[in-house]
């Protein structure tokens, strides 16, 4: 028998790829230190214990979270198969009764011929074959042992996210492109904001309802990631001199805003712009009213609201190849969230292509990467294509895929990039000798209904 596979941690990620490998014929060890040592967030010693949110986001197959729960039960995916089981009401977004959910997965692992369940504290880094999915918590011992072999300055301990929001449904008329000081080129959006606007706008800010923290989260702000609406109650100028500065910017006509609201694209998501400096922990109702407030975002649909939480995650423009291999270490793989990737299903999608491409390799010869044009391969895309100095995680949206080949209206895009992911994707299978399972027939009738 072949040496079996380490997977450190009993999350989502952690548990997708044990499910995986151990269904392929790979034998794995999953190894959780919970109920040993806990962490601040979680209550249990279940597997797959969700500690935020119970909602694996939209369940819209031509939505990019729905396309991607799709390719996953395309190979069996455990996470999703039991989100299903343990469903409750969310309208069209996938969401479980937590308690449901973590005890079908613990059970269903815990029956699985050729895994074994190991719970114990994992201090350093795995030997041979390994897979590392240990979540935004990971231990302080693993995290030292992971930061030795990477170096300090590229793994990172708190993700302030801003809010993401597509271009297309702003008012252009009332912004412009520059770059302060004309350094750099256009390339940022420019919002600027009158006296009256701004004061309203601040207002707004520090009235809105904001996110309890929690006990673990007391001590998690610094200067460098500072919420709007903390730095709003420093005083009434504090963001006309942060991320709402006006200095070095002019507009077309020669006028200066009182304050200025700066966009910057994404990356990989041309369309899809990123508002600069404006990490939140307001509730995500509050964020829409009061970004609402900004000069042309009337009709202001956002693809992520921002957000502001403790993290663990790793620079992987730098240090992950396409088959989430470390590149210093490739017998050591990462999934989950400490890759970079944002959200429970993302999270899962890790686990489940990292154990695809191991258990490819095992069986001999090499593995071909997981198309871009597919959701799964996009969020490796997102991983290994972004930028290193400004990498950031990301919950999977359409901005992430290459771009179709030829422009479509807007209702047509969708349906245009699941086409070609599930054509794409089929043939990947193919080619690597897997057999997929075949759609259910509801989802099917699904894509159908939106299509027309």
């Amino acid at each position: 028998m072949s040496e079996p596979v380490t997977v450190v941690g009993g999350g989502l990620a952690g548990c997708e790829c044990a499910w995986q490998l151990a269904r392929r014929g790979v034998p794995v060890v999953l190894r959780e230190m919970r109920p040993q040592r806990s962490t601040p967030a979680h209550k249990t010693g279940r597997l797959a214990e969700l500690v935020c949110s119970n909602s694996l986001r939209s369940d819209d197959p031509l939505h990019a979270s729905g396309l991607l729960k799709r390719e996953m039960e395309a190979f069996g995916s455990l996470i999703v198969a039991a989100a299903r089981r343990s469903a409750v009401p969310a309208g069209s977004a996938l969401a479980v009764d937590r308690e449901r959910f973590a005890a079908d997965v613990t059970a269903t692992l815990e029956a699985t011929p050729g895994l074994e369940i190991r719970r114990d504290e994992v201090r350093d880094l795995p030997a041979g074959d390994a897979v590392l999915a240990t979540g935004p918590l990971t231990s302080e011992a693993l995290a030292a042992s992971l930061e030795e072999l990477l170096g300090g300055e590229h793994l990172y301990f708190y993700d302030a996210i801003a809010p993401i929001v597509d271009g297309d449904s702003l008012d252009h008329s009332l912004l412009y492109w520059a770059s302060r000081y004309g350094k750099g080129g256009d390339d940022y959006l420019n919002v600027p904001l009158e006296r009256e606007e701004y004061l309203a706008f601040h207002q707004a800010v520090v009235e809105a309802e904001v996110l309890p923290l929690h006990d673990f989260e007391q001590n998690l702000f610094f200067e460098g990631c500072l919420p709007i609406e903390e730095l709003a109650r420093r005083g009434v100028d504090t963001l006309r001199f942060g991320p709402m500065k006006p200095v070095g910017l002019t507009a077309p006509d020669g006028s200066r805003g009182y304050a200025v609201v700066q966009l910057r694209r994404e990356s990989l998501a041309h369309d899809q712009l990123n508002l600069v400096g404006f990490q939140s922990r307001m509730k995500w109702g509050e964020q829409k009213r009061v970004l609402g407030l900004i000069p042309g975002f009337a009709g202001a649909r956002f693809v992520r609201l921002g957000q502001i939480h403790r993290n663990t995650f790793i620079n992987s423009p730098r240090h992950l190849d396409r088959f989430y291999r470390l590149k210093s270490r490739p017998q050591l793989r990462l999934a989950g969230q400490i890759t970079g990737v944002e959200g429970y299903l993302e999270s899962a999608a890790t686990g489940l292509a990292s154990a695809l491409y191991l258990a490819l390799e095992r069986r001999g010869g090499g593995a071909e990467a997981l198309p871009d044009t597919t959701a799964l391969g996009a969020l490796a895309r997102h991983l290994i294509d972004s930028g290193e100095e400004n990498f950031q995680p990301a919950n999977v949206n359409y901005g992430l895929f290459p771009e179709l080949p030829r422009r479509l209206p807007r209702k047509q895009r969708r349906q245009a990039h699941a086409e070609r992911a599930g054509a794409d994707l089929a043939a990947w299978a193919e080619r690597q000798d897997l057999k997929l399972v075949p759609a259910a027939p509801e989802a099917v009738a699904s894509v159908a209904a939106e299509s027309r």
